[in-house]
């Protein structure tokens, strides 16, 4: 029998198990369920608030300009060295190679010198001082005395030359020039294929500033920039007869703001006005030409064989008048040079600073008195 206080056993009653499909269908919902739970977690609008980011700062970073040009420098940093002048030659008899042309690395040079020499042929000074010249600059040849007149303004530049006559050089070695002869310096010297002496002499402007132990400053500038010309007169071309060698054009040439030089190779009744051309087929070209009227004497010193006399070009202490082609005109004014060291001074002719155009300078150290023609530009007349 059993106990009295035991319980009472209650059957074990089993319920069906529910349908498949309905076991499936609460999962599935269960699922679901789970899903909007954890999308409503995770809305950044319902739990979340916006964060705003902080706010982003621009640093602007000042554009260093070259000295000689007004340019922006190469990798914005203008570079802690002297200016380099390399004396190149501009003589032309016929065709080559008894002949200067076609130059080197002219279009790479932040200013170019044209002074006279004997036989009124010229001669160039080309300047380099931002940029390297890639390849070869030539040919190089002889100093002359205008050289310390031209170029003292550029505080120490290196004067790369080959040689000159002994009064020269001893102005030179006593001025603030850095006497480079490529003639003690042969190392330095390239003597490439297809030229002839002596037009074959060629260096490079890493090779001088790699060779030559120099202080480690760049030249102050010696040009005054704006963007916006002085008023002036609106010219096409300008024409500087030199002489039978150097009977030179300068035209604008407005898609590239550039002055554009040309030579007549031909004869006064019968020119024949051709580009003039580089190496490399580039245009010799500049943003601005000065056309600074000097004094120029003849001797004491014979220059060559055939009994040239020195031709002097009297800048330093000097004033004179000037032309300036920028921007398709012509400004005109006055320059002024003060000792070696000081950069000349060029004024319109109101008195104020006669601004450059950012870019390549050339100047013409032109004889007073010596032909200049100015074509002005002949503005069409509305129809009435």
């Amino acid at each position: 029998m059993p106990h009295v206080n035991a319980p009472a056993t209650r059957p074990l009653i089993r319920r069906p198990a529910p349908p498949r499909w309905r076991r499936v269908a609460r999962v599935a919902a269960a699922i679901a369920v789970g899903g909007l739970v954890l999308a409503a977690c995770g809305s950044s609008s319902a739990t979340k608030p916006t964060v705003a980011s902080p706010a982003t700062t621009i640093k602007h970073v000042a554009i260093v300009r070259c000295p000689l040009t007004d340019t922006p420098a190469p990798g914005n940093v203008v570079p802690q060295r002297p200016a380099i002048a390399m004396k190149v030659d501009n003589y032309s008899l016929g065709p080559a190679p008894a002949e200067a042309r076609p130059q080197s690395g002219l279009d790479y040079a932040d200013v170019i010198f044209e002074e006279q020499v004997e036989g009124s042929i010229t001669r160039y000074a080309a300047v380099f001082q931002c940029r390297n010249a890639p390849g070869l600059v030539g040919p190089i040849r002889s100093a002359r005395w205008t050289d310390v007149q031209m170029l003292s303004e550029l505080d120490h530049p290196l004067l790369v030359h080959v040689g000159g006559i002994i009064p020269v050089l001893q102005t030179i070695n006593a001025s603030q020039l850095v006497n480079v002869d490529l003639g003690t310096h042969p190392a330095l010297e390239t003597n490439p294929p297809g030229r002839y002496a002596p037009y074959d002499t060629y260096t490079t402007t890493a090779a001088i500033w790699n060779a030559i132990s120099t202080p480690k400053k760049a030249p102050a500038p010696i040009f005054n920039f704006s963007a916006k010309p002085p008023p002036g007169k609106a010219v096409s071309q300008v024409h500087l007869d030199w002489s039978v060698t150097s009977d030179i054009y300068w035209r604008w040439n407005p898609p590239t703001h550039t002055w554009l030089r040309f030579y007549n190779v031909g004869s006064t009744a019968v020119p024949n006005i051709q580009p003039d051309l580089l190496a490399d087929g580039v245009q010799n070209q500049a943003q601005n030409v000065i056309i600074q009227d000097v004094t120029i004497t003849y001797g004491p010193w014979v220059e060559n064989s055939q009994g040239g006399l020195e031709a002097e070009s009297h800048i330093l202490d000097n004033h004179g008048t000037a032309y300036v082609l920028r921007n398709g005109e012509m400004i005109t004014g006055t320059w002024t040079a003060g000792p070696a060291g000081t950069p000349t001074v060029f004024l319109t002719a109101s008195g104020h600073p006669l601004t450059l155009a950012p870019g390549r300078t050339w100047v013409e150290i032109y004889p007073v008195g010596a032909p200049m023609v100015a074509t002005p530009v002949v503005h069409a007349t509305p129809a009435g």
